[in-house]
């Protein structure tokens, strides 16, 4: 690709406000379990719709700025699945399309479920009202939301754990600056 710029500065902004609220979140949610008292609940809905928030800015990116080509995998992919790309015009390879859409399901039920779970708490914005599910119901959400959390602290570990390894450098550098090298 003759344009030297791999990730524009509106999506590298949503990459990395993404990753603060996921910290703070894993961090509100795993915290007190281990023990660390403080007042986490407020933090962690805030940080829980502003994390909503991104995420519906960057479905409106994905479905009508980028479209969601550059994410599907194609059958060429899978010719070499974990390397360079078949075709160099490809921004990412079949691995970095799975992972992205292992990611999207896990927020997705994060999200859907935080969403529900907001309804049991008060906020300056609505009364808390734990009727809109039955307690069946709410079990089956709160698990969801369990079994994402897990997954999600697992694929953050692999993200921050391949982003450092030295073939993927480059990568991580463009997700700072943009570019996919620095010297141009």
């Amino acid at each position: 690709m003759a344009n030297n710029i791999r990730h524009q500065l509106s999506d590298r902004v949503f990459h990395w406000s993404m990753a603060i609220l996921t910290v703070i979140l894993l961090g509100t949610a795993f915290l007190p379990i281990l023990g660390v008292k403080f007042n986490w609940v407020p933090i962690h809905w805030v940080a829980g719709v502003l994390l909503i928030i991104s995420v519906i800015f960057h479905l409106y990116r994905s479905f009508f700025v980028h479209g969601l080509s550059e994410m599907l995998p194609r059958v060429k992919d899978f010719y070499s699945p974990f390397g360079k790309s078949s075709s160099e015009e490809e921004k990412y390879d079949l691995g970095q399309k799975m992972y992205h859409w292992s990611i999207a399901l896990i927020m997705l039920t994060l999200l859907i479920t935080g969403g529900y779970m907001l309804a049991k708490i008060d906020t300056p914005f609505w009364n808390r009202d734990p009727s809109i599910l039955t307690d069946w119901t709410w079990g089956i959400v709160y698990v969801l939301h369990g079994v994402a959390s897990f997954l999600l602290i697992f694929f953050f570990i692999l993200h921050i754990y391949f982003s450092f390894l030295p073939e993927h450098r480059e990568l991580l550098r463009s997700m700072v600056y943009g570019k996919r090298d620095l010297n141009n």
